[in-house]
């Protein structure tokens, strides 16, 4: 006798703003928005990603083809609320295997109503991003009215991406060690969890603090998170950033690293498709060390623009040259475009954090000995 499995899954498109589509197979929710379509190449860390809120706005194609084999767990997001606007993969397992699986892919997409497309072209469409650029599109579960989708497409324009995602309450995360304060701009709960190992006193502030209120707390450094979108459109924060240089060791990742730019005298442009992946190699320009980096960005620092600051490029770009760090040739001032933290992706440049932490310790030692 032979069991006959009939499939429940309904066609599902992704219409470009050029009116063309794909055809796919629905999972997960169905809040549909237009967003940015960009591609993701690593092989394991779906669940980081998806919930990595520097993905706010945009939908991830993931060009590893099987993703979810290994469930949804409780230990490994990078946030509560994810903010991905969606993903397309090739194949979602629907019956993962793994001892600290809670629940699929499906499921957690349908918990969070972050719509998905599968039995796509993936590697089709990673093409097409990397000849076009990034496309803007929104998914549909039907094409009757695919016109009026294209238009929406064509007339919608996603901004304030910080503001959409950053805290918008301080909050402490006592411990016994040195007291740094958290600027969030879309901050990974792996940069929290590594300052933490290092028993940091945290505060998490939101974007948009002054520099008064973060100085009135009387931190030993400042940390500059990650977080979504244009770091030209967070001025507030760029101007903060100006007045906390010379004042307070300060450590910027992703965003925050082209925040530190631009506070500077850089300039930051857009990639044409952007980083996104955990294989990415980085040179250290002092160390000719180079690591293997997690990254997830749209942006760059121009490294034209740096001859005429103060900040020096310390790390670059093995894939395209572009640049990956800098430091203030006067102040206790670094950052990286990768993500030290490694969630997803390889543990090689965890020792930032611990460069963070001297730096910290040795100017409380300059301190009390002036």
């Amino acid at each position: 006798m032979f069991t006959i499995f009939w499939s429940s899954k309904l066609k599902r498109y992704l219409i470009l703003e050029d009116g063309s589509y794909f055809e796919g197979t629905a999972f997960g929710g169905d809040n549909f928005r237009v967003s940015e379509l960009v591609f993701n190449t690593s092989m394991t860390g779906y669940q980081e990603i998806l919930s990595d809120l520097s993905y706010y706005g945009q939908t991830i194609v993931m060009t590893y083809p099987l993703i979810g084999n290994y469930g949804i767990n409780g230990d490994d997001f990078e946030s509560l609320n994810p903010s991905a606007f969606g993903i397309i993969v090739k194949e979602s397992c629907s019956l993962p295997n793994n001892f600290r699986n809670m629940f699929n892919l499906d499921e957690f997409l349908k918990s969070k109503g972050i719509p998905g497309i599968e039995n796509i072209d993936t590697r089709a469409l990673t093409k097409m991003i990397r000849e076009k650029g990034i496309i803007k599109v929104i998914m549909s579960d039907s094409l009757d009215n695919k016109d009026e989708l294209v238009e929406l497409i064509k007339s919608t324009s996603i901004n304030d991406h910080v503001k959409q995602v950053s805290t918008q309450k301080s909050y402490p995360i006592p411990n016994r060690g040195k007291k740094v304060v958290l600027m969030d701009f879309g901050a990974k709960l792996g940069i929290i969890r590594e300052l933490s190992k290092r028993d940091c006193n945290l505060i998490v502030v939101p974007h948009n603090t002054s520099a008064k209120t973060i100085l009135n707390l009387k931190p030993d450094g400042v940390m500059l998170s990650n977080g979504p979108g244009d770091p030209k459109d967070v001025q507030e924060s760029i101007d903060t950033i100006k007045e906390l240089i010379g004042k307070v060791p300060i450590f910027g990742i992703c965003l925050g690293h082209q925040l530190i730019g631009l506070a500077c005298g850089a300039n930051t442009i857009k990639l044409k498709f952007g980083h996104r992946g955990g294989n990415h190699p980085v040179k250290d320009l002092e160390t000719n060390k180079v690591d293997i980096t997690s990254q997830n960005h749209s942006y760059a620092i121009d490294i034209d623009s740096l001859k005429d600051t103060d900040l020096v490029l310390t790390h670059i770009s093995l894939n395209d040259g572009s640049c990956e760090g800098v430091r203030h040739k006067k102040y206790p001032v670094f950052s990286v475009q990768y993500h030290p933290e490694s969630n997803p992706g390889p543990d090689d440049s965890k020792y930032l954090f611990d460069k963070f932490i001297n730096i910290m310790n040795e100017q409380g030692a300059m301190v009390e000995n002036a």
